[in-house]
């Protein structure tokens, strides 16, 4: 049984960049995000929400997804730094697929302790012989792989891979050194249905019970928080909740 103790600390704000403001997402479709409109932030400016997470809800870390890198353009920067700024560790995913793009992340224009992670994703993968290498150039202990989904289908331009199960690409990447996963499927981004992925949750703790698990994605309130740690996930990943105030500072214990 999950102590309810745990539940909170669980939670990892996400912030979504894209033109330089923090967007809601919305299913995935990346041409449908609008900058937020928050309960709690005065701006969708990335240092204004990153200082909200630390301030009014005392988060330590965020996960970040910058859109725009992810599209093959370069990371936004002076966004990242604001984020750091404001006293958060950021979880980046910038569309880091290769050994190249990590090293090229790694020696950009951000403080490297900054860094709770370096997410190589999925649907950025060119070349899965390089995920050791990527595991070696970032460290163990701050490299995570994101295993990324629409609708339940996996985003990979490794053709290969697209016929594996989430199962099969978890054992790949752990095989070649990662000790952190996230499985997402961008189906649920900012669309109030509940979690997705309970049962691949279930199944990758099971396979691999020393992992640290993480998902998200269709997030109402606590209920699907707890629901998500229930099936193996330390963390959960939250946006629209927060912004909503589904999700308030006192669910948190803040």
């Amino acid at each position: 049984m999950v102590s309810n103790k745990c539940i909170p600390m669980s939670v990892i704000p996400v912030i979504d960049l894209k033109g330089g403001e923090v967007v809601r997402g919305i299913g995935g479709r990346r041409n449908e995000y609008r900058r937020v409109e928050s309960r709690w932030a005065a701006s969708a400016a990335p240092g204004e929400v990153a200082r909200v997470w630390r301030k009014v809800f005392g988060f330590r870390r965020t996960y970040v997804a910058d859109l725009d890198a992810i599209t093959a353009r370069l990371p936004n920067w002076e966004a990242l730094r604001d984020i750091a700024a404001a006293g958060l560790q950021l979880l980046l995913d910038a569309g880091t697929g290769s050994t190249a793009g990590v090293s090229s992340l790694l020696s950009g224009n951000v403080d490297r302790s900054s860094f709770d992670a370096v997410i190589v994703g999925l649907e950025s993968l060119s070349d899965p012989s390089e995920l050791h290498e990527m595991v070696k150039l970032v460290g163990p202990e701050r490299a995570l792989f994101s295993i990324d989904l629409q609708q339940g289908r996996l985003l990979t331009p490794h053709e290969p891979w697209s016929r594996l199960s989430i199962a099969q690409v978890a054992e790949r990447v752990v095989t070649a050194g990662f000790r952190r996963l996230i499985v997402l499927d961008l189906a649920g981004v900012g669309v109030p249905q509940g979690p997705l992925l309970t049962a691949a949750c279930r199944e990758i703790r099971a396979a691999f019970p020393d992992v640290e698990l993480i998902s998200g994605g269709g997030v109402r309130h606590m209920s699907d928080v707890r629901s998500l740690v229930a099936s193996g996930c330390n963390g959960v990943l939250v946006a629209s909740a927060l912004h909503d105030g589904a999700i308030h500072p006192a669910d948190l214990g803040t």
